[in-house]
């Protein structure tokens, strides 16, 4: 039986508070640093194609992690939308923030008040269908974000729209995924971290507690 491969990432670090747009914002030292472990992880691997959100988080992860590669930018696969915090009190903030990726994810729920679980399934399934329908790769990389890599792992578990949550995805991590021609997926790693293989020095916070302390540190330098 034929199997193809991808090998699904989540961009390296990056800080979403310093003052412009989150949609711009770059890697960090740490996270180019990030972004390098996982090119040397893959160095013996040959991408036949290379597919990002086109956001430059991702783009810029792309370019490390594969540098000879056409950089692929598929947009309806960027980062599940929230909504407007500004204004909301810090204590709503914490709890929309803590409680975001938490269990099963209901389609109906809104990622910081903005956009739906159900709503990010409608934008992204259709492009990854694409790729698994095309016919042109034997294995492929895939540069993401977090939620987005969520649903897709969900989809590639259990066949349907379903979110978990709880699957962490650290900056740079890398998800191994077999797909056979009838779309049956093997889950082959989740949330491989070639700097830190064994999560030995990361934080046991989730990703989005570590999203509302920098939030809670940039707004209190603004005061």
């Amino acid at each position: 039986m034929s199997r193809r491969r991808i090998y699904l990432m989540r961009h390296a670090q990056v800080r979403y508070f310093e003052g412009i747009d989150p949609h711009d914002v770059l890697l960090t030292d740490d996270g180019r640093h990030q972004a390098a472990a996982a090119r040397d992880a893959l160095q013996e691997v040959r991408f036949d194609r290379v597919v990002t959100s086109g956001l430059p988080r991702t783009l810029e992860t792309a370019q490390i992690v594969a540098p000879y590669a056409n950089h692929e930018r598929e947009p309806n696969l960027r980062e599940i939308e929230s909504g407007e915090l500004r204004g909301l009190d810090a204590n709503e903030v914490q709890r929309l923030m803590t409680a975001a990726f938490r269990g099963v994810v209901p389609l109906e729920s809104r990622f910081l008040g903005g956009e739906s679980v159900g709503e990010l399934f409608d934008r992204a399934l259709p492009p990854f269908r694409q790729l698994l329908d095309a016919e042109d790769w034997g294995v492929a990389l895939v540069v993401l974000h977090g939620g987005v890599n969520r649903a897709l792992l969900g989809y590639a578990l259990t066949g349907e729209r379903t979110f978990l949550g709880g699957f962490e995805q650290a900056p740079g991590c890398i998800n191994v995924l077999d797909v056979d021609g009838d779309d049956r997926f093997i889950v082959r790693a989740v949330n491989h971290t070639p700097y830190d293989p064994a999560h030995v020095g990361a934080a046991r916070e989730t990703t989005m507690e570590q999203l509302w302390r920098e939030y809670l540190d940039a707004r209190e330098r603004r005061t």
